[in-house]
């Protein structure tokens, strides 16, 4: 990889790519700082000072801040990624959409407009409360001064459209990136956030130890168990469980071809960072309209779920192992392997081609899915309880916030490396003057 990265300037296709996409993260971090007309700074300092410790904190970490400024991207990505999980229900639950879906570019095109509708809709539901929530300075007993220099329905409307506009920025930001840079444009809006956030970390951290809150000993233990927590991540991430697969021989003409033995490499964790990202997004919502809009009885149950950590801790767990589960079973499919296999004239040693080759990929799947599942269930929660008693000990590099940053940049430098590999494999064999051979894809 150091030689390839070496190699760096003399591929400007690749740098093309990087330049957009730091350009795309700079336009984003940009935007946070931008406030919706109409605001007073003071009051939402205030305002966000008597919230500490509730869901603010949550929607403020995916906003990199931005909530917190009550910026134009105040929204986030938090929408465009619950729209998407409501249309992959949607898409498994109705038949003519899961048919749309299987259609090629053609079909998934019009699945992520539908996606994009369903963005518009909830930013604008959540730019109503937030705007509601900015003028009554908060919510419940938690309440300051208005944070809005004139409050009315004419800065209700334009802060909704406002949020609404900037969301669809946001989303508009990352698909960009997807498209025209490296790597996922919604994982590195994501990550960007949470990176933006270290430095005011580590400045808490240092502060409670300047106050006698932390010791060193208490610091020391901290990025152990950070250290430690990385390590984990890493090596799950790059962890590949590959299932043999032998091509038979074929004579054409004089010559001997194939024979040869490959594997089929399935990650340990097929699903990489998305059941957290869709199961924050999935606990935020609801609690983001009970927030906001301070109905009674849906207050008592957030309450019962975000007030306590072992309830909150369960559900967010088992939403991020159905979420691995259910991710995995849209990014892969039994079927079509096996099949692409068979067409491909491979099979599996010991394992019949057809019916049994897919119920043996469906059942090693179904295993290291469940591995994936707990490892990224047990990394996301673990931190939490360690913040409470016995321990204490306060992290502000949660374990969502690490295997999101780890995850996409792991994700970010094998896309380079790919790219890599790619141009000087083309390179290599336009030099000879070769034809490229078929490639086949699993």
């Amino acid at each position: 990889m150091s030689s390839n990265v070496a190699s760096l300037p003399r591929i400007p296709e690749l740098n093309r790519k990087l330049l957009f996409t730091a350009a795309m993260l700079v336009v984003y971090r940009a935007g946070v700082f931008v406030p919706i007309p109409g605001i007073d700074p003071d009051q939402i300092a205030k305002m966000f000072e008597q919230t500490r410790g509730t869901i603010f904190d949550i929607l403020n970490m995916f906003s990199g801040g931005a909530l917190e400024q009550a910026s134009i991207f105040a929204l986030g990505v938090m929408p465009y990624i619950t729209a998407s999980i409501i249309m992959s229900l949607l898409v498994k639950a109705f038949p003519s959409l899961e048919a749309m879906q299987k259609e090629g570019d053609a079909g998934r095109r019009r699945i992520n407009q539908y996606t994009r509708y369903g963005t518009v809709l909830i930013c604008l539901v959540q730019g109503f409360m937030l705007a509601v929530t900015l003028e009554r300075g908060g919510v419940g007993a938690a309440t300051v001064a208005s944070a809005v220099t004139d409050p009315g329905l004419m800065f209700k409307i334009t802060a909704v459209l406002t949020l609404t506009a900037g969301g669809l920025f946001v989303m508009w930001l990352g698909e960009q990136i997807t498209e025209n840079g490296i790597g996922n444009g919604v994982s590195l809006l994501i990550a960007a956030s949470i990176i933006a956030s270290i430095p005011g970390a580590f400045w808490n951290l240092s502060r409670l130890v300047g106050t006698g809150e932390i010791t060193v000993l208490g610091v020391l233990l901290i990025f152990i168990f950070l250290a430690f927590l990385m390590g984990l991540i890493v090596f799950f991430e790059r962890s590949y469980r590959k299932i043999p697969v032998q091509y038979p021989r074929r004579v054409v003409g004089r010559k001997v071809m194939g024979g040869q033995s490959s594997h089929l490499p399935l990650k340990t964790n097929p699903s990489g960072v998305i059941p957290p990202i869709f199961a924050s997004s999935l606990l935020i919502f609801p609690a983001t309209i009970v927030t906001f809009a301070d109905f009674p009885a849906l207050r008592t149950f957030s309450d019962l779920v975000f007030q306590n950590v072992f309830v909150y801790n369960l559900i967010f767990a088992i939403l991020i192992i159905f979420f691995a589960f259910f991710y995995t079973s849209i990014i892969y499919d039994p079927d079509d392997l096996s099949d692409n296999l068979r067409k491909n004239g491979g099979n599996i040693p010991g394992i019949r081609p057809g019916r049994k080759t897919s119920e043996y990929i469906g059942n090693v799947l179904g295993k290291i899915t469940f591995i994936g599942a707990i490892y990224v269930a047990a990394v996301c929660v673990l931190p939490a309880f360690l913040e409470r008693e016995p321990f204490n000990l306060p992290f502000y590099f949660g374990g969502v916030s690490l295997l999101i940053v780890i995850g996409v940049t792991l994700d970010f430098m094998q896309q380079i490396e790919s790219f890599l590999i790619t141009h000087s494999y083309e390179g290599f064999m336009k030099k000879r003057g070769m034809k490229e051979p078929q490639r086949y894809r699993f």
